[in-house]
C-alpha cells in the first residue's frame, strides 16, 4: 500500500531543484469509436470534473479517460454500447474498448510482483486501452529478459517502450533553493496552520534540512517531513522574514499567480517552471504511474512530455493559476528531447496538512 505520511528519509540522492520563491504510436486494434454527435467544447478542468462524475455513475463499465486538447472533448472508454449512451448523454465521446480498468489494475499488480527493476516505469494509458511499460538503456540483459517475460504474460493488455535516457531523480521548479548538498527547486508556497512553507520534492528535503536562496547564503527554510520513496514530496518551514507570494517564475520578467491545485487527467496542456532549464510546456502522458529509481519505488505521479534537467527537481508544474504536481524525476533533456514524472500537488497538500497561498 502506498504510504501518505510524512517521514524523515536519509537516503542519497543525485542534486535537486525549487520553484519560485515569488514561488508507440500504436494502433488499438480492439477500441471502436461509437458515432455520435459532436460534444459542446470543454476546458480540460471542466473535462477532469466530468470524467470523474461519468466513472462514478458507470462504475465497473468505465475504462480510463482522456482529454482531447485539439478538439477540446472528454473522450471516455466503455465496456459495452449501453455505457456508451450514457457517456454520450453526459456530454463526452464513448469509446468501446476491450480491457476493464480491473483487467488493466491486475496487469499492473503482476508487473509489481514481478518486473519491479530499477529504470523501469509503468502506466495504463487509456488511448491505447493498455499498460505501457518503458525501460531505460540501463535495463539489459537479466534484467531485460526477466522485464520481457513479464509483460509477455499479459498478453495483449501490456506493450514495452525503451528510452534512450535514464530514469532517474531531478532536481527542478522555479527559482533555485540550496542545501549544502543539492539544488533544487522550490515548488510552490504553502502555508500550514497559518505559518508559510516551502513545498518541492522528497528526494530533495531527505537529503537536505537547512535552506538557503542562493549557494552558501543565509537559511531561509528548514525541512520539517519528507516523504520518498513510495511518494515524492517535502515540506520545508521559512525561518527567514523573505517574501513568498503563491506564484511560479516565468523567468520573462512575469510570475505566475497559483490559487489551487488539482489532479490533471490525460491530454491536458501544461507548463513546469524549473531553475535549470526554465519554462517547458507540454501534455499529460499518464497518471497513476509507477516509477522504479535506482532509490526506490514512487507511485501515483503524473507522466508528461515536458522537458526536464539537472536542477529541475521539485519544481513547479502548473496549468493556469493550478497547481498540479512537483518535479521528481525524469530522461533526456531539452536540447534532444524528454519526458518527466511529477508527484500530485493535490496528494501532498493533504499529506502535509497544508495549502496553496
Amino acid at each position: 500500500m502506498k504510504r501518505t505520511s510524512i517521514r524523515k528519509h536519509h537516503s542519497v540522492i543525485a542534486g535537486a531543484g525549487v520553484v519560485a520563491l515569488a514561488t508507440a504510436a500504436i494502433t488499438l486494434q480492439s477500441a471502436t469509436a461509437v458515432p455520435a454527435a459532436d460534444p459542446a467544447p470543454l476546458t480540460a478542468g471542466a473535462a477532469g470534473k466530468l470524467a470523474t462524475t461519468i466513472s462514478s455513475d458507470l462504475g465497473a463499465d468505465a475504462a480510463g479517460s482522456y482529454y482531447d486538447a485539439k478538439d477540446r472533448k472528454l473522450v471516455v472508454n466503455v465496456m459495452n454500447a449501453a455505457a456508451a449512451k450514457k457517456v454520450r448523454a453526459a456530454g463526452a465521446e464513448a469509446k468501446v474498448v476491450k480491457h476493464s480498468l480491473q483487467s488493466l489494475d491486475e496487469a499492473r499488480e503482476t508487473l509489481k510482483s514481478k518486473a519491479t527493476i530499477p529504470g523501469t516505469a509503468w502506466a495504463m494509458d487509456p488511448k491505447l486501452n493498455k499498460v505501457v511499460v518503458t525501460a531505460d538503456r540501463t535495463v539489459r540483459s537479466t534484467a531485460l529478459a526477466r522485464l520481457n517475460k513479464a509483460v509477455s504474460s499479459l498478453g495483449d493488455r501490456a506493450t514495452v517502450q525503451r528510452t534512450t535516457g535514464t530514469i532517474q531523480p531531478l532536481i527542478a521548479g522555479g527559482d533555485a533553493i540550496w542545501g549544502d548538498s543539492a539544488r533544487c527547486s522550490l515548488g510552490f508556497n504553502v502555508t500550514r496552520a497559518g505559518r508559510p512553507y516551502i513545498l518541492t520534492a522528497g528526494h530533495c528535503t531527505s537529503r537536505v534540512q537547512s535552506w538557503s536562496a542562493t549557494r552558501g547564503g543565509p537559511e531561509i527554510a528548514s525541512t520539517t517531513g519528507s516523504s520518498f520513496p513510495g511518494d515524492d514530496y517535502g515540506i520545508a518551514a521559512y525561518t527567514a522574514t523573505v517574501s513568498h507570494p503563491s506564484a511560479v517564475n516565468l523567468y520573462n520578467g512575469r510570475t505566475q499567480p497559483i490559487t489551487r491545485a488539482a489532479d490533471p487527467i490525460v491530454g491536458q496542456r501544461v507548463l513546469r517552471s524549473g531553475s535549470t532549464s526554465r519554462v517547458h510546456s507540454g501534455s499529460v502522458l499518464a497518471v497513476n504511474v509507477t516509477v522504479n529509481y535506482a532509490q526506490g519505488t514512487v507511485e501515483d505521479l503524473i507522466h508528461t512530455s515536458v522537458c526536464a534537467e539537472p536542477g529541475d527537481s521539485g519544481g513547479s508544474l502548473f496549468a493556469g493559476s493550478t497547481a498540479l504536481g512537483l518535479t521528481s524525476g525524469g530522461s533526456g533533456d531539452c536540447t534532444l528531447g524528454g519526458t518527466t514524472y511529477y508527484q500530485p500537488v493535490a496528494e501532498a497538500l493533504r499529506a502535509t496538512g497544508s495549502r496553496i497561498g
